[in-house]
């Protein structure tokens, strides 16, 4: 079984995570894990703190010359920020002196839509700050470098995992925005957006625009947007998951892994959303035999790893909790963030007066730098799910299992 903890408060002094079960002799380099750090890092309507933070990831344990050792890898990523705030979250009781000062800059001003109050009420503080640092989205960070580790594994077996932006606030791209993809498949679009639009990420030049120009209106505002991600596993076996238990449906794994992530409400697979409005005729994925020998194209990004295939996949690549060869499509749902510059209502927990929310520095839109959060999420979920399928201590047992099943499923 493959299973991660994370740890670091918001501006503590840093942010680990600690991945276990991985198999000995994959390839890793700190480069590698670097790589998604950095698309994390940017996009528009970020805040300040990203011209302070460098995310730089150390390697602490578990890979060596390279190469995995099959032992828990631990990870460290150094808050700069720290050395603003170490008096507000040193670990030792504060100096008598300082008593009472940090009591002055106690956070009793929850913000709607937040962890504070709930949190505050649950572990019986009054000082909400407890609660935020460690519900602050900065531990997602520590979540892109696990998944840019799982991303890696998955590599060894052909599988991609990319995101795009499809919608910010009341701005959609939809189908008549694609026009002609040129050369390139719907999947190598999305897996360029970080180059061809570093800002928003979306595949359409001029929805991007009407994005950004979205967000910056919002920032005068001084509001925030929520908005839409599309995350697409390419190349993944028929297989992964199971019907048997409740908790071993690859869907609900994955529906859980994008639910946990900060200011995620809604998750959909497929083309869910539409479907609950439509036949039933108009929503199942129609199934097809590839005969021995053909010469059936790839067409509309089909994965033929077996002899059946689908021409549709508006379940997007999940029958009954199992993969079944096409691609997995996700789509997440962010809410706009809590932290508002013109703050809303709410109540002074000490005393229990109206006043305004607090105001931590925060971004308009997370959108942009959100989709690789999910696409490390959904990395970890489908590494998982393949070495509870196909198991092996060291990555090249792993990949006789599956070539081993890959065989068995071309015969039948």
């Amino acid at each position: 079984m493959l299973k991660f903890l994370t740890a670091g408060e918001s501006h503590g002094p840093a942010e680990v995570a600690i991945l276990e079960g991985l198999p000995a002799g994959l390839t890793i380099s700190k480069e590698d894990i670097q790589a998604d750090l950095d698309k994390r890092k940017g996009g528009y309507g970020r805040g300040g703190r990203g011209k302070i933070e460098s995310d730089e990831v150390e390697i602490l344990s578990g890979i060596r010359l390279g190469k995995t050792l099959g032992s828990p890898i631990a990870l460290f990523v150094k808050n700069n920020d720290f050395a603003n705030w170490q008096e507000r979250m040193q670990a030792g009781a504060p100096e008598s002196h300082l008593q009472e000062d940090l009591l002055q800059k106690r956070e009793t001003k929850p913000r709607p839509g937040h962890a504070d109050l709930a949190g505050a009420l649950k572990y019986q503080t009054d000082d909400v700050r407890n609660i935020l640092e460690r519900a602050s989205a900065r531990e997602t960070i520590m979540r892109v470098a696990v998944g840019a580790i799982c991303r890696k594994f998955l590599l060894e077996f052909g599988i991609e995992v990319a995101s795009h932006t499809i919608g910010i606030g009341s701005v959609h791209l939809t189908l008549s925005d694609l026009g002609n993809l040129g050369k390139l498949s719907f999947f190598e679009k999305i897996k360029k957006v970080y180059e061809t639009d570093p800002d928003i990420r979306c595949i359409d030049e001029l929805t991007s625009e009407k994005m950004k120009v979205h967000i910056r209106q919002t920032t005068i505002k001084k509001d925030t947007l929520g908005g839409v991600i599309e995350i697409i596993a390419h190349n993944v076996p028929v297989g992964l998951g199971s019907h048997v238990h409740w908790d071993r449906k690859l869907d609900g794994r994955i529906a859980q892994a994008l639910m946990s992530i900060p200011s995620v409400k809604g998750v959909e697979i497929g083309e869910a959303i539409k479907a609950s409005s439509s036949y039933g005729s108009e929503v199942q994925d129609e199934i097809f035999y590839r005969y021995p020998g053909s010469d059936l194209k790839r067409a509309k990004g089909l994965t033929l790893d077996g002899t059946y295939y689908r021409k549709t996949n508006r379940l997007g690549g999940i029958e009954g909790g199992i993969s079944n060869g096409e691609d997995i499509i996700c789509r997440v749902y962010h809410k706009p963030i809590s932290t508002l510059a013109s703050p809303l209502k709410t109540v002074d927990i000490t005393t229990k007066q109206p006043t305004q929310a607090l105001i931590e520095r925060s971004d308009v839109c997370v959108i942009p730098r959100a989709g690789i959060i999910s696409e490390s999420m959904l990395a970890y979920i489908l590494a998982d799910a393949l070495l509870e399928k196909f198991g092996g201590d060291h990555i090249d047992e792993a990949k006789r299992n599956y070539q081993s099943y890959k065989e068995w499923i071309l015969a039948h």
